[in-house]
């Protein structure tokens, strides 16, 4: 017997498996712990199982329809970009699509990569991980105030009408992959997805209470910083992974992101340092900075070099940090709560990253190599002599952010014909023990303070009679 067919390469699966599992640890539990520790106390509950659930109901779309739906063969639904907008959705649960050579029809038929060394099941499985960790990020904007059975179905109508598309146009073969787009790891696909989606669904829905926008102050700051350490480390899965093999150029994407990720850190405490208003560092401010440099460089990790990555983590940081601090006090933007201020941190850097790459991108990191009868692979920005890059980056982002903005709005309208989006004043006032009748950190009954008390008391008798040189009483 043979362990494995001729066309795998052990390591090649290895290494994708495991990136796959990387960029899960950042949703679950990164993800879910970050935003449990940044929310009210009365809101990590929620918050928590907002999470876990949105990434289980995304797998099972994705296995059904969502990923054929992304890296299929396309629909053709009319001229230009409709010819190739979205792939046919199909379930991707035969022996088949699990156990044989993994392929993406409109890609790697047409030779634009190399074929792949592992099967089907992990490429639906590593493109799963994005896929599901993307509505947990526009979850930060939505944080407080939407009803759980309004996001359970919200959830899977957004990745088949949003996410599957816009996966399909950057990463599938679709049209914006046809006309040159980089989108290295989802810097368009994921992020400025969910800073656009989530600011509209955030106004759609309605604001939390007043006072809870007013005080909403992180319940564990350590939690939040264990989140923040599994996202930056997540993220070595999350680009190093996107190569589709254990390559030169995996490495070299790893090495960018967490160049762009110190970069963007240290910029943004600069920033509070020197010209807040408070003028001191914030351990929220790192977590921002952080943030902003990994979803800047995720669009161009393994097309730029060292100098350009540790460039976009400095430029996206300046931009995000006055986009955070100063843009989110126009009125518009104080109308629409966006509760952990997804738009800027995701939606902003993302947008950034996007650019920049049409910028920075060095035809001399070489993604796939060539051979006599096959030439390699590498993107050429404005620095290099491609000045029509950054066209070819504006253009798929204006896309993005139009059919996520307009469908987003769409959805939830439609559904809130049926459904309430919004939680009771009943259930915001409450939180999480009126909602689950669970409480991440419940406070004692009243049982159990008495006994406290009474506890307390005794042994300072019991201390009090000990100084006293007397016996303690039994």
């Amino acid at each position: 017997m043979v362990p494995y067919p001729v066309w795998m390469s052990p390591g090649d699966n290895a290494w994708q498996l495991v990136a796959a599992t990387l960029v899960g640890l950042m949703s679950i539990p990164g993800l879910a712990i970050l935003y449990g520790g940044l929310v009210q106390r009365k809101w990590a509950v929620n918050t928590m199982l907002m999470a876990f659930s949105a990434f289980s109901l995304v797998l099972i779309v994705w296995v059904l329809w969502g990923f054929n739906m992304s890296f299929g063969s396309p629909v053709n639904l009319g001229p230009g970009i409709l010819h190739s907008f979205i792939g046919h959705p199909q379930p991707a649960l035969s022996h088949t699509a699990e156990q044989s050579r993994a392929h993406i029809p409109m890609v790697s038929g047409k030779g634009l990569m190399p074929l792949f060394r592992f099967p089907q099941s992990s490429l639906i499985y590593f493109q799963f991980v994005f896929a599901g960790i993307t509505p947990l990020l526009f979850l930060g904007s939505l944080i407080g105030r939407m009803r759980f059975k309004a996001w359970l179905l919200f959830v899977p109508l957004w990745s088949t009408l949003v996410y599957a598309v816009n996966a399909f146009l950057l990463w599938g073969g679709g049209f914006w992959a046809q006309h040159g787009a980089l989108d290295y790891s989802g810097g368009y696909v994921i992020h400025l997805a969910a800073g656009t989606s989530g600011f509209v669904a955030a106004a759609v829905v309605g604001p939390r209470l007043k006072r809870d926008r007013q005080h909403g102050v992180p319940n564990n700051l350590l939690m939040v910083a264990a989140g923040a350490g599994l996202l930056w480390l997540g993220w070595n899965g999350f680009n190093g992974g996107d190569p589709y093999f254990a390559s030169a150029d995996a490495a070299t994407a790893v090495l960018n992101t967490n160049l762009a990720a110190a970069t963007a850190l240290l910029v943004w405490l600069i920033a509070d340092m020197t010209i807040s208003r408070q003028k001191k560092p914030t351990f929220l401010g790192a977590v921002n900075g952080m943030i902003v440099g990994l979803v800047a460089i995720t669009p161009a990790a393994g097309y730029v070099n060292g100098v350009g990555a540790i460039l976009i983590g400095l430029i996206a940081s300046c931009v995000v940090w006055f986009s955070w601090n100063k843009l989110a006090h126009m009125r518009l933007f104080q109308k629409v709560d966006d509760a952990l201020g997804v738009f800027h941190t995701h939606g902003v850097a993302g947008l950034m990253g996007g650019l920049l790459v049409g910028v920075f991108a060095d035809p001399h990191i070489i993604v796939y190599l060539g051979s006599r009868k096959v030439p390699g692979f590498a993107a050429k920005g404005l620095l290099y002599g491609h000045p029509g890059q950054l066209l070819i980056q504006l253009g798929a982002a204006a896309t993005i952010i139009a059919w996520d903005a307009f469908m987003t709005f769409v959805i939830l309208k439609v559904m809130g014909i049926f459904m309430q989006l919004r939680m009771s004043e009943e259930e915001l006032e409450g939180g999480d023990i009126v909602v689950h009748e669970e409480e991440a950190y419940p406070s004692p009954t009243v049982a159990e303070r008495i006994s406290a008390s009474s506890f307390a008391l005794a042994a300072s008798h019991s201390r009090a009679e000990h100084e006293a040189g007397d016996e303690p009483s039994p």
